[in-house]
């Protein structure tokens, strides 16, 4: 057979299994009483993103993705270059839970002289008010004192709303903080999500979107403080105080069960992070980072079923497990864009981000930018049962507003666990 034959029919072999597997491929796909995502979602980020379904497009070699995908929405994507691997219903806005608090985080650290880490709060009965029934909590007591630091322990180790709404009410209250989580959000073209309270407890409108979560972890990895906390597996948080002796401590355990390796699920080789999240209206809901083989992947799960033990972080482990086997035999289906102030300067795409604005007004949306990403970042390590050691200044800003990205970013080590028995 000539050999223009054989390349011919090998280019068309690859882009019937390409379409083959783009066809979806959650299970909850196949229930007619599961809610089905809208017929037209965002294309921020590239067209195929804006797709109901899953989104893969498979090249030579290829592992095929994992069959046991039930996450109603969810997606891996490349956290050094941006480039989105596959994706199931990215655009699809679904309550977030405790997920947006990585917006939260990302929103408050940013300025680290406002609440500085060594600062000392004693908390008010108001402090604590408007919290929702059956939030998760830290144990934050009234009257007692904590620091910003082991405030922000109690948000990534256990989740706490108690100790969202202190740190909410140190930074000027929570509709300021809400409003400021918005405008984040809106500088990160997250334009699925809608900001109600700053916990990411149910509330009604209060959405985001497996793709925004991924923007939010992203951009929140190039803080060393964010970084520090969410990848912290275990701490002491400061309990009563009796007069005369010195305070007491009680340990803390970090949620994560990937980080972990708590409640029968093994933990993931090179996690590092970031947030999971649970309320009764969202289901459970993750983004995870992890790093192989000097490769760094996102991946973020939305409301799997919960037939399976776990099913959130047992999917997100098989996604990044194809996405690290899948690296580079995979062509994009999308970008995670860069944050608006980004899209200005020499050797952005300006024409091309406008005309994906323009396609994206009538959704409220903003336009995808080709830039690559994010912002300048210095040091910072966290664990007390997992160390892990990561370098800052990973991330070069250039002049024009386009970003380099250093590979090793953010992690450039593979975590050191401690023992197990």
């Amino acid at each position: 057979m000539p050999a223009l034959k054989k390349a011919a029919l090998a280019v068309t072999s690859a882009a019937l299994l390409s379409a083959f597997v783009v066809t979806p491929a959650s299970a909850a796909d196949g229930d007619d009483d599961a809610p089905k995502p809208p017929a037209t979602m965002s294309q921020i980020g590239g067209a195929q993103l804006g797709r109901s379904g899953t989104q893969v497009n498979l090249g030579p070699g290829a592992p095929v993705l994992p069959k046991k995908l039930t996450g109603r929405s969810w997606m891996v994507s490349d956290a050094e270059t941006g480039e989105v691997l596959a994706a199931h219903n990215a655009h699809w806005r679904l309550p977030p839970a405790s997920t947006l608090k990585m917006l939260f985080a990302d929103t408050l650290l940013a300025d680290p002289a406002l609440l500085p880490k060594t600062r000392e709060y004693t908390v008010k009965d108001e402090d604590l008010a408007g919290m929702g029934e059956g939030s998760s909590l830290v144990g934050i007591k009234e009257d007692l004192s904590y620091t910003v630091h082991d405030l922000w322990l109690g948000v990534f180790l256990r989740s706490g709303n108690d100790a969202v709404h202190v740190l909410s009410s140190m930074y000027g209250g929570v509709p300021k903080t809400v409003q400021a989580m918005q405008d984040r959000a809106e500088e990160l073209q997250a334009i699925d999500t809608h900001v109600v309270s700053p916990d990411g407890y149910d509330a009604p409108e209060q959405v985001s979107s497996a793709y925004d979560l991924s923007l939010f972890a992203r951009d929140g990895l190039q803080n060393a403080d964010f970084r520090e906390y969410c990848s912290t597996a275990e701490a002491q948080f400061p309990g009563e105080k009796k007069k005369g002796k010195k305070r007491e401590t009680f340990g803390i355990q970090n949620t994560n069960r990937l980080l972990t390796g708590a409640d029968g699920v093994d933990a993931y080789k090179g996690i590092a992070g970031v947030k999971n999240g649970y309320t009764t209206h969202a289901g459970n809901t993750f983004t995870g980072v992890a790093e192989q083989g000097g490769k760094v992947l996102l991946v973020t799960v939305m409301h799997p079923d919960d037939d399976e033990t776990h099913a959130v972080y047992k999917e997100a482990a098989r996604l990044l497990d194809w996405g690290f086997a899948a690296t580079g035999k995979v062509t994009p289906v999308g970008e995670l864009v860069a944050p608006k102030s980004a899209v200005t300067g020499n050797g952005t795409d300006t024409e091309g981000a406008g005309k994906g604005a323009e396609a994206d007004k009538a959704q409220g949306g903003h336009g995808p930018d080709k830039a690559a990403r994010a912002a300048a970042a210095t040091d910072g390590s966290g664990g007390v049962g997992i160390a892990l050691s990561i370098v800052g200044g990973v991330l070069v800003l250039l002049a024009g507003g386009v970003f380099l990205v250093n590979r090793r970013w953010p992690l450039p080590d593979l975590m050191r666990r401690r023992p197990r028995p």
